[in-house]
C-alpha cells in the first residue's frame, strides 16, 4: 500500500496544488483516478493529496476535536463561511447554523465539503441537541458577566456559541449558555467581526485541549 505524499510541492507549473501522479501509480482505493491523471489543485494539506473526498472526510473523522461550534443566522450572515473554514481548520466536530438554513457559503471557501454542518430551525432545538449530546453551551459575547475567554477553563465537550454580526446573540441564546466568555480588547472598537471572535475561541480551545506533537496530525 502506498500511503501517499506526506510533504511535498504546493505549486506546480505557476499552478496551486501538484500535478499529475509521477511513475506508478498507487492501488490503494483511498486515491482519485482523475486526481492522479490530471493533478490536484485543492485547497487541502499534502497528506490528503489525491485523495477522493470522502476518503478525506473519513481521515478528519479519526481525528476530529469534541468541540462543536453554533451560529445564529437570522439575519442572513455574511460571517458563516469563515466560521466553516476556521472550524475545519482547527478540526471542530461539527458546525451548527441556527436560524437559516442558507448561509453564503464564497467565504467557506470549499472547506464544507470536508466540515460536518447541522441546521437547527431556533436556539431552543440548538439547547436540546446540546442537552442530549452532553455538551457545555459557551456563549462568545462581551455581555455583563462573561468570563475572559484567556482565563476560561473551557470544557472538553464545549459548544461555542456566536451570534451574528451587528446584534450579536439573541437573549435565548445568552439564557440557554452554561458560560459565557469575552475576549479582551485593547482598542476603540466595541466588538469584533464574528468569523474572528469564532477562530480566537476555537484556537483558545485547541491550546487548552488539543495534542499539539504525534504521528496524528497533518503535517
Amino acid at each position: 500500500m502506498t500511503e501517499g505524499l506526506e510533504t511535498g510541492p504546493t505549486e506546480w507549473g505557476g499552478s496551486v496544488g501538484v500535478g499529475p501522479w509521477p511513475g506508478p501509480w498507487p492501488t490503494d482505493e483511498r486515491y482519485d483516478p482523475e486526481l492522479l491523471a490530471d493533478g490536484d489543485r485543492r485547497n487541502v494539506v499534502d497528506r490528503y493529496r489525491y485523495w477522493t473526498l470522502e476518503a478525506i472526510v473519513a481521515g478528519l473523522d479519526r481525528r476530529r476535536h469534541p468541540f462543536h461550534v453554533a451560529i445564529e443566522n437570522f439575519e442572513h450572515d455574511l460571517n458563516i463561511g469563515t466560521v466553516v473554514r476556521t472550524a475545519n481548520a482547527f478540526l471542530a466536530a461539527e458546525v451548527h447554523v441556527v436560524g437559516r438554513r442558507r448561509w453564503n457559503r464564497r467565504g467557506a471557501m470549499v472547506t464544507d465539503r470536508y466540515q460536518h454542518l447541522r441546521h437547527h430551525a431556533d436556539v431552543e432545538a440548538l439547547l436540546a441537541h446540546a442537552a442530549a449530546e452532553s455538551m457545555s453551551v459557551v456563549a462568545v459575547d462581551n455581555g455583563p458577566g462573561a468570563v475572559p475567554l484567556e482565563t476560561a477553563d473551557l470544557p472538553l465537550r464545549s459548544l461555542l456559541l456566536f451570534g451574528q454580526e451587528g446584534p450579536g446573540l439573541t437573549p435565548a441564546a445568552r439564557d440557554g449558555a452554561a458560560l459565557t466568555v469575552s475576549i479582551t480588547q485593547f482598542g476603540s472598537t466595541r466588538s469584533l467581526n464574528a468569523g474572528v471572535a469564532a477562530g480566537i475561541a476555537m484556537h483558545a480551545w485547541v491550546r487548552q485541549h488539543a495534542r499539539l506533537t504525534g504521528a496524528d496530525l497533518p503535517n
